[in-house]
């Protein structure tokens, strides 16, 4: 069997103007719509996969990171079915170059990928490991970082937590040449460590560790309340401070206007991890950030998903909306939008074009409103948005089990790349090779 399989698949997508790349066709209506092209991929073996995160490369290409529990089929470095990262690196004609798998003998999973000033990369994501690649573990889950050179062989790795389940989800390198990670702290089991405020929470925090270009801690802080902080994205603000964002349903200590069950919960820190200020927004249901990007005006674009239907949020399609907003370095909303149909439509990713606007990847349940189709219970999508974030054309990719995307990149050619996880073998999706597969799109 050839490494991988593709099937070439034509979508009819609605939109608000023609797209200048793609040919023209017409709808039942006679309305002129353009015709997406796309390639659906599958990459495995007879385990679980999923891609988590993708990357435009600076060779024209682009890199996944995500986790496999395989040992067989696409998985060629790997002797067991504990869960390693891994990563797989592109050229710009999508062929596959290389592919390798990091971690121990127990489970490890990659969440964030970043290619570094010297074109190598780091890799963010969890370990309960302390064997093979992972050198310590401090107890039960760490974050561990991974730094490659270009081929992908390692150049250091760290672990950071304590006796707790603290688990690494974003990654940047700083202006610096360091690096800021952020992800969950087990503050509980922590016994107040990480903090050097040392102001004692309770349950799961924003966890901030600046660290050198070797990955040594310059600082450590964590930020939120007495219920369920989590962080799954950040930035670096131009006066070199950070703005990291997520949900939170805390009403105390760092959080200072709960609006409902959970809130776009989004905190603005110093360069040396000083709270400057934190807001939240949403509405009195639950509203999850998921990620954050700067436009490129010098604001900041932030998506995820609501269940609300009020206070800042002006409207609610069905039972979750895709929701993005965007404020100004300090806080101030701008606007904001809803997408989606009558079911459950999240964002889970955000990354910016080339002409001003943004992409979005998650999945969808829905097909009405703004969704035109579902191929049956969660189908990959894929939304790109102008710079207002108005709605220029979806697809979505799925068959008759669950699909979903994770992480979206425009290419220097402008072709797109979404990269998620599938469990079907049906309609969009010509083959699956385990229980849940890669699921690699490349729109052109």
């Amino acid at each position: 069997m050839s490494f991988y399989k593709t099937v070439w698949l034509c979508f009819a997508v609605s939109v608000l103007w023609s797209c200048s790349k793609k040919e023209d066709a017409s709808d039942e209506m006679g309305s002129i719509v353009p015709e997406i092209l796309a390639e659906v991929t599958t990459y495995g073996g007879s385990k679980n996969e999923s891609g988590q995160r993708v990357i435009a490369t600076t060779d024209g290409g682009y890199a996944v990171l995500g986790f496999t529990q395989s040992w067989d089929g696409d998985v060629t470095d790997k002797q067991d079915e504990s869960f390693d990262y891994w990563m797989l690196k592109f050229n710009a004609q999508s062929a596959l170059e290389w592919q390798k798998t990091y971690g121990g003998s127990l489970v490890d999973k990659g969440f964030d990928l970043i290619q570094t000033l010297d074109g190598g990369y780091a890799l963010l994501g969890s370990s309960f490991s302390n064997d093979q690649d992972v050198s310590v573990n401090n107890g039960a889950e760490d974050f561990w970082l991974v730094k490659l050179d270009a081929s992908g062989s390692i150049s250091w790795e760290k672990s950071y937590g304590y006796s707790g389940v603290d688990t690494g989800l974003s990654v940047i390198q700083t202006n610096d040449g360091g690096y800021f990670i952020t992800g969950v702290l087990d503050v509980t089991a922590s016994g107040g460590l990480g903090n050097t405020k040392g102001i004692q929470h309770a349950g799961g925090d924003y966890w901030g560790l600046k660290l050198n270009a070797s990955g040594g801690i310059e600082w450590s802080k964590y930020y939120g309340g007495f219920f369920t902080d989590t962080p799954y994205g950040v930035v670096q603000a131009d006066d070199n401070g950070y703005i990291i964002v997520g949900s939170s349903d805390s009403v105390d200590t760092d959080i200072s206007g709960n609006i409902g069950d959970y809130d776009f919960w989004v905190v603005k820190i110093s360069e040396t991890g000083t709270l400057e200020w934190e807001k939240s927004y949403g509405g009195t249901e639950i509203d999850e950030a998921r990620a954050i990007v700067k436009s490129a005006d010098g604001n900041y674009v932030i998506a995820g998903d609501t269940r609300s239907f009020n206070t800042n949020v002006a409207h609610n399609n069905g039972l979750a909306d895709m929701w993005i907003i965007k404020i100004t370095p300090n806080g101030q909303l701008l606007w904001e939008n809803t997408i989606g149909g009558s079911s459950f439509d999240v964002a889970r990713d955000i990354s910016a074009t080339q002409d001003g606007g943004f992409l979005l990847a998650g999945s969808s349940r829905s097909s009405d409103g703004d969704i035109s189709k579902n191929n049956g219970q969660n189908d990959a999508l894929v939304v790109k948005v102008d710079s207002q974030g108005q709605l220029e054309w979806q697809k979505t990719v799925g068959g008759n089990n669950i699909d979903f995307a994770y992480g979206v990149a425009e290419l220097n050619d402008q072709s797109v790349v979404v990269v998620g996880e599938t469990s079907s073998n049906d309609q969009d999706i010509n083959e699956n090779k385990g229980f849940t597969d890669l699921l690699h799109i490349k729109i052109d």
